[in-house]
Order: structure tokens, then sequence, then C-alpha cells
């Protein structure tokens, strides 16, 4: 299980103040303990500085870099955006994300085929967000369909099928899931992934929420969420669910996290 640490964006009161004055020890920081808690990726997401977005992603990417040894997922609704930031990349990034939405799709296809990169393809379409299985299955289609086309392999994909809270649509987890097994079946080799928290937008005890449907998305078949690995609660989930499932050989993760105090004793 792939798992993207989510905490440096700068939708985060705290994250923002940072950004702004340039507090590269701060972000450093955060950086650091997502890593130490397992995270493979850690997201990078400045959007909320509408106008010096580029800039402050630039900016993320080189300071996070240089406090972690890891790759990053450059995390932007702007083509330019991500574009201006994966020159900054040192390795290979994850890009999230590529849509059907035709400005988004003509301008970050080029990008995404022509550099080495993961890519996270958002269940998206030109009008509309999705609300049922079949319109997530039918744009996350289409959008493997033309990224392999441009020669990405399939195991570079991540189709996100794109989570909304239960609270808005109390359908949308089962719709989520439902999606995330049937692309998977489609598609062998392809990988789906999440931004977990999104289920629970609006709820109480969120991350009770959180753990569960990370354990639901996984039995479905899921490759890879954005979350936060400092979160021993879920992060435990994420180890035993993991080794439950079979995909944790001679249970070597989990003893390893029990032996180092990453779990929660419960």
């Amino acid at each position: 299980m792939l798992i993207v640490g989510e905490k440096i964006n700068t939708s985060r009161k705290r994250i923002a103040e940072a950004v702004e004055k340039r507090d590269a020890s701060f972000i450093g920081k955060v950086a650091q303990s997502q890593a130490q808690a397992g995270a493979h990726y850690i997201d990078v997401n400045a959007g909320t500085f509408f106008d010096k977005e580029a800039d402050c992603l630039c900016w993320l990417v080189e300071t996070v870099q240089s406090a972690v040894d890891l790759p990053l997922c450059l995390d932007s609704p702007d083509p330019d955006a991500l574009i201006a930031a994966i020159k900054h990349h040192n390795g290979e990034p994850m890009i999230n994300s590529i849509s059907l939405e035709k400005d988004r799709f003509s301008s970050l296809l080029p990008v995404v085929a022509s550099h080495p990169c993961c890519v996270v393809a958002l269940c998206m379409g030109e009008t509309s967000m999705p609300a049922t299985v079949e319109e997530r299955v039918q744009v996350g289609s289409e959008l493997i369909q033309k990224l392999t086309a441009q020669g990405i392999p399939m195991e570079k994909i991540y189709v996100d099928p794109l989570v909304q809270p239960v609270s808005v649509d109390i359908r949308m987890g089962g719709a989520v899931l439902q999606a995330i097994r049937n692309i998977m079946n489609d598609f062998p080799g392809v990988n789906t992934i999440c931004g977990l928290s999104n289920i629970s937008f609006g709820l109480p005890s969120r991350r009770l929420i959180n753990r569960n449907f990370l354990a639901l998305g996984m039995a479905y078949g899921l490759s890879a969420a954005i979350l936060d690995p400092c979160d021993t609660e879920l992060t435990s989930t994420l180890l035993a669910i993991e080794m439950l499932l079979g995909r944790d050989e001679y249970c070597e993760n989990f003893i390893d996290a029990y032996q180092n105090g990453r779990l929660t004793m419960g």
C-alpha cells in the first residue's frame, strides 16, 4: 500500500503561514515527520496562493526535497504550476492530477508523456462531478486508454475515483468502493488512489470514519491513499489490513512497525 503524506498543504493554516514566510525549517520538519512515519511520497500543495501558486509550489519542492530523500506528489489544479514544479523535482514525481477537463488534459498530457512520472488520473469529466459507479468507471477507463496510448505504462497510472463526503450523499462511499473494484478488474496492472479524508468531511469522529473507509478501500483493491501517516491509529489499521489481506509476506512490515513503536496498542 503506497502512502502519500498529505500534511504539506496550504489549506492548513500553519503550512500557509510557513510558506508565506518561507520558513524552510518548519516545512522540513513536517516532511521529515511524515517520512519517519512511513510515507512513500510527500504531497506538496500551494493551491491557496492563487496569484503565486507556481512560485510557492516550486519553493516547496526544493525545500521538501532538501529535507527528505523521497519523491513528491505535485498537487495542483493548475497545469502551469505543475509544469513549473516538475522542473524543480529531483527524480520521478507523482503528478496530481490529470482529468478529462479539456484544457487540463491538453496542457498536462505532453508533460506526463515526456517526463518520467507517476500520474494521478482524476475521474472528472468535462462538465460534471461523477455521481455513480458507472460515471467513475467510464471516465477512469477513458483516461487509462488515452494515457496508455501515449506510452505511459499502466503501472504508472493511479486512478482517483474522486471521493466525496458521505455527509452530502450517503451513497458516495459505496460508489467509490465499487468503482475501485471495477477499474482494478478491468485494467490489470493499473493502480487506484484516493484522498482518504474527503469521505468524512462535515461529520464528527472523522478519524474513525477514515480508518474504516481505508480498510474497506484496501479490501476492494485500493493501491494507494493520500493520508496523514502521523496518525498512528490510521497507519496501524493500514498495516493490519495489509497483513490480513496477504500483502505483507511473513508479516514483516507489521512486526517491524510493532518493534519500532509505530503501532497503537489496542
